[in-house]
């Protein structure tokens, strides 16, 4: 049985998720958890978040053994850019772009209902 958590907004690029996604894709949860606990980027916090709110799901509202979850799938989608200006010489302005991702985290147990 498939179980989904998504982390909305967050405040980081979803180029820099994605490199941490890599990672954990595949792996079963209690082991991607303790990988992402020990990956210095910032956006292995965010993951690690939403990967154990899956299993969390998964445990509490289906009754699934969360020692027997997989991480299937996880992808990070675009989420809205916030633009902002920098004053810069002379009268000039600098865009600021600070993006958003959506975090989609799918754990599955294996079985078939």
């Amino acid at each position: 049985m498939e179980v989904k958590a998504v982390a909305r907004y967050v405040r980081i690029s979803p180029l820099k998720v994605r490199l941490v996604m890599d990672v954990v894709r595949g792996m079963k949860v209690d082991r991607a958890l303790s990988t992402l606990q020990y990956m210095p980027q910032k956006a292995a916090r965010e993951v690690f978040r939403t990967v154990k709110s899956a299993a969390s799901n998964a445990e509490n509202n289906f009754d699934l053994d969360p020692s027997n979850l997989v991480v299937k799938r996880i992808f990070a989608d675009q989420g809205p850019v916030l633009k902002r200006f920098m004053p810069r010489a002379r009268g000039m302005a600098n865009r600021i772009r600070k993006p958003t991702t959506h975090i989609t985290v799918v754990v599955d147990d294996g079985e078939t209902y």
